[in-house]
């Protein structure tokens, strides 16, 4: 199973870029996580760009996606929403095949972090992303040392993680989930 990662964040120490990576190697032995990391390579959003050849950094997403069988985001809150390099992203994949139906799981780094989940959770629902709730979790990484080996050292961190990448896969690989 291949599942594809993107952080909400171009930040080199970022929590959300350690957290997935950490997931990568918390992840089922059947499963392969990739980080995307063209992110900060997307234009911003244009519609008038967004037909039969988009911008290469754009089709390199999309493929990506399509030959994801799921995805895991995560993301930080910036002004109580969305970062705008996820928005971007997200923008660039709603007219996209690649996207509607796929599993997606959220990982929030800060339970502060109310309100961009919520925003981002609206985004992938209005875009027709099959949220599987049962493998989305907030770690409390905010004011700890959060880099991927850190994470994975304390298991009040890494289990949390080990199981909603187990509970993911399963949901993905369920036959009743099968499109």
């Amino acid at each position: 199973m291949k599942l594809i990662a993107i952080s909400g964040s171009l930040r080199a120490g970022s929590s959300n870029t350690a957290v997935l990576r950490a997931a990568a190697r918390l992840a089922p032995a059947n499963v392969s996580i990739t980080l995307f990391d063209g992110i900060a390579d997307l234009p911003f959003f244009n519609p008038d760009l967004d037909g039969e050849q988009v911008p290469a950094p754009v089709g390199v997403l999309r493929a990506a996606i399509g030959n994801a069988d799921g995805i895991l985001i995560s993301s930080p809150e910036y002004a109580r929403g969305v970062s705008g390099v996820m928005k971007n992203a997200l923008d660039w994949l709603v007219g996209s095949l690649e996207f509607p139906g796929k599993p997606v799981a959220l990982i929030n780094t800060s339970p502060r972090a109310t309100h961009a989940l919520a925003a981002l959770t609206l985004t992938l629902e209005t875009m027709s992303a099959r949220l599987v709730t049962s493998a989305c979790l907030t770690l409390p990484l905010l004011g700890t040392p959060s880099n991927e080996d850190s994470i994975l050292a304390d298991d009040s961190l890494a289990q949390p993680l080990r199981d909603a990448m187990a509970r993911f896969a399963a949901e993905i690989a369920s036959p009743e989930q099968a499109g």
